[in-house]
C-alpha cells in the first residue's frame, strides 16, 4: 500500500503533468512508468554488474559505447540537453532492447515521449529520484513499484471495472510456496497484468535454487526467455508486466497481447504450472470464446471459462493455484457444478483456501478463495483439504495496516503437511474432508457447508443475583451523589 509521505510525493509528481498539460490519466501512467523503466534499468544493469564480479561470472552491460543514457549521467545534465537525448536516444534505445524483436521492444514500438518541456521533464526526473532515495529507506523495498502501479491505476475511473485489482503480494507469494516451484518449470499467467504472479514466481526461485539456475547455462537460459509466459488484453498493463519482470532479473519473459478465452490461444498442455487471479466480473458473448471451453462448462463467466482453459493449458501432472470468487464454489447453475465436478472427478483437487473479504480491500470487498489442484485427466481427488484464512497479516478495514500475526505461513506449513491433518476436527481452523461427501453435496466447496462450530456452555448468575448487584450498584452511586451535593453546598 502506498500511504503517507510516499503517497504525497507521488500525488505531487501526478500533480506535475497535470499542471505541465497532460491531463489524460492513462497518458500520465504511461509516462510516469517509461521513466520508472529507464532509472531501473540503470539500477539493475549496476547491481548485476556487481552481482557477476562477486560470483566471478561474465556480464556484458548493455549500456556499452552508449553510457551516456545511463539514468545516473542524464540527471546530471542541462534540462535542455536531457530533453533531446531522452527524447532522440533513450527512447529509441529501449525500444531496441533485446534487438528489434525483443520483448520489450513489443511494447514500446508504439510508445510516445510525451513531456511537453525540457523544464517539466527536469522537475519529473527530480521528484523521481526523491520518490525512490524515500522507496530505498523502506524496510520492505522488494515490490514497491507494484505498489506504486496500483495506486497510480487506482487514480483511473475506469479501474477495477473489470475485476483487474492488483493481487497483494502476500498473497501471491503465498500461491507461489503453495506451488512447490522447480528450476525447469514452464509457468504461466494466462490473466497476468502488471506480471506480479510472475515476478513472485521469479523471485522465489533466485532464493531457492540460485545455484541451480544460475551457474547451469541451459537452466539460466530457460529462466531468461522460456519459463515465464503471461497474457493480457491491456498494453498497458502488457508495458508494465515486461519492465517488471525485466527488472526482476528476467531477460527476455514471454508477454504477450492475447485474448486468453478466444480462439487466438491455441495453448494446450504446454505448462507445468498455472498462477492466476483472473478477471470476475467480465461476461463474455458465446462466439468470442473458444468452442473447446464451452464444452466444457457452457456459460458467458470469465471466472468459470478461466478454471476450464486452466486445465487445457496445463500439461498432465501440472498444478495451478488460482484466486476464484466465492460463488465458484456453491453457485447452483449447472455451469458452476459441470467445473467443479469436472476437477473434482476427472483431476485433483487439493487445497480451497478461503480468504477474508478484506484481502482486496480498499478496491474490493469481495469474498474470494484460492484453489489448488493438478491436472491428471484420470481423477485422483482423494480429501481436499480446507482451511478458514481468518487473517492474511493486515487489518481488513480500508487502511490495510499490519499485523503483528498471518495465517499465511501456518497455511503454508500445513499443506506440505497433509498427513498431519488427517485427525485435525471440523470445528478446528484446517481439516480434511472425503471425496465421497464432496459429491453428495453436488460438489459444493464452500468451506461453510463442512466446517463445524464449537459450542462452549457458559454459566451465567441466577437473575435474583444479577439484580441484586443492580441494586448494590445503584446504592454506592446514590451515596456518591449524596457525598457530592454535600462537598458543593459547603
Amino acid at each position: 500500500m502506498v500511504t503517507g509521505d510516499l503517497k504525497n510525493k507521488v500525488d505531487k509528481l501526478w500533480e506535475m503533468f497535470w499542471t505541465g498539460g497532460l491531463t489524460n490519466p492513462l497518458d500520465v501512467i504511461e509516462q510516469i512508468t517509461y521513466l520508472m523503466f529507464i532509472r531501473d534499468l540503470d539500477e539493475a544493469d549496476n547491481t548485476r554488474q556487481k552481482e557477476s564480479g562477486m560470483l566471478g561470472l561474465l556480464y556484458n552491460s548493455i549500456f556499452v559505447g552508449k553510457e551516456h543514457l545511463k539514468w545516473s549521467i542524464l540527471r546530471d545534465k542541462p534540462a535542455e540537453i536531457m530533453y533531446q537525448i531522452m527524447q532522440n536516444e533513450v527512447f529509441p534505445f529501449i525500444k531496441e532492447l533485446n534487438g528489434a524483436n525483443g520483448t520489450y521492444a513489443k511494447y514500446m514500438a508504439d510508445a510516445i515521449f510525451k513531456v511537453p518541456t525540457p523544464q517539466l521533464l527536469e522537475k519529473i526526473v527530480t521528484s523521481l529520484d526523491d520518490i525512490y532515495v524515500f522507496v530505498n529507506r523502506m524496510p520492505d523495498k522488494r515490490d514497491v513499484r507494484g505498489d506504486l502501479y496500483e495506486y497510480m491505476l487506482s487514480k483511473l475511473s475506469t479501474a477495477g471495472t473489470n475485476g483487474q485489482f492488483r493481487t497483494p503480494r502476500h498473497i501471491i507469494r503465498m500461491m507461489v510456496e503453495l506451488l512447490d516451484l522447480r528450476p525447469e518449470d514452464y509457468i504461466c499467467d494466462p490473466a497476468c497484468g502488471t506480471s506480479g504472479f510472475l515476478v513472485s514466481a521469479g523471485e522465489y526461485l533466485k532464493e531457492t535454487y540460485f545455484q541451480e539456475i544460475f551457474y547451469n547455462q541451459e537452466a539460466k537460459k530457460h529462466y531468461n526467455n522460456t519459463m515465464f509466459t503471461g497474457y493480457d488484453m491491456d498494453r498497458t498493463m502488457l508495458r508494465i508486466g515486461a519492465m517488471n519482470l525485466m527488472t526482476h532479473g528476467v531477460q527476455n519473459p514471454n508477454i504477450l497481447y492475447r485474448d486468453s478465452l478466444s480462439d487466438q490461444n491455441m495453448d494446450e498442455e504446454q505448462y507445468t504450472k498455472i498462477l492466476a487471479n483472473p478477471p470476475f466480473k467480465g461476461s463474455l458473448d458465446y462466439d468470442i470464446v473458444a468452442t473447446d471451453l464451452l464444452r466444457v462448462a457452457k456459460t458467458k463467466k470469465t471466472e468459470l471459462l478461466f478454471l476450464v482453459l486452466f486445465l487445457r493449458m496445463l500439461k498432465n501432472g501440472g498444478r495451478c493455484a488460482s484466486i476464484v470468487p466465492d460463488g465458484v464454489l456453491f453457485g447452483s447453475s449447472k455451469a458452476h457444478k459441470d467445473i467443479r465436478r469436472e476437477i473434482v472427478e476427472n483431476h485433483r483437487l487439493e487445497a480451497v483456501i478461503s480468504m477474508p473479504s478484506g484481502v482486496f480491500k480498499p478496491y474490493a470487498g469481495v469474498s474470494t478463495a484460492v484453489l489448488v489442484f493438478t491436472k491428471t485427466g484420470a481423477g485422483g481427488t482423494d480429501k481436499i483439504w480446507f482451511y478458514d484464512m481468518k487473517n492474511d497479516g493486515y487489518s481488513l478495514d480500508d487502511k490495510r495496516n499490519p499485523l503483528d500475526s498471518s495465517d499465511i505461513p501456518d497455511i503454508v506449513t500445513r499443506f506440505h503437511a497433509l498427513d498431519k491433518e488427517v485427525e485435525r476436527k471440523r470445528t478446528e481452523q484446517s481439516f480434511l474432508v472425503p471425496k465421497d461427501e464432496i459429491v453428495a453435496n453436488d460438489y459444493d466447496l464452500s468451506i461453510n457447508k463442512y466446517k463445524e462450530s464449537e459450542y462452549v456452555e457458559e454459566e451465567y448468575p441466577h437473575p435474583i443475583e444479577i439484580i441484586k448487584e443492580i441494586r448494590e450498584l445503584e446504592s454506592e452511586i446514590m451515596t456518591g451523589l449524596a457525598e457530592l451535593e454535600a462537598v458543593l453546598r459547603g
